[in-house]
């Protein structure tokens, strides 16, 4: 069972500051149009060879477009012993439904 956040529980805990580390698994193309701030951009398919910049200590909060993508790439995860991964619900379509800061990926 993948542990699931919405759009204003995240947006809350970055307000507050809390130690969350946001990645975006879409690709590039899918990122150019705009994506959370802060995020660490992960396309889904290098998670196997890049795993080692997800911390295991820490929550980690995982987006794609609409959350379908995002909920396998946490199932993965928790597979390979992450216990503190989320996906954010309904991805960075919710995120925007809800009014919430979008920005341009820095190059």
């Amino acid at each position: 069972m993948v542990n699931e956040i919405d759009s204003e529980s995240l947006s809350q805990r970055l307000t507050d500051t809390e130690d969350v580390l946001l990645v975006d698994i879409r690709t590039p193309a899918e990122i150019a149009q705009g994506m959370i701030p802060d995020a660490l951009q992960l396309p889904m398919h290098l998670i196997p060879i890049r795993m080692s910049e997800i911390p295991k200590d820490r929550d980690v909060v995982i987006y794609c477009r609409s959350g379908a993508r995002s909920y396998q790439a946490c199932a993965y995860l928790m597979q390979q012993g992450y216990g503190r991964v989320l996906n954010l619900r309904g991805g960075i379509i919710a995120w925007a439904r809800h009014g919430l800061p979008i920005v341009a990926p820095e190059d």
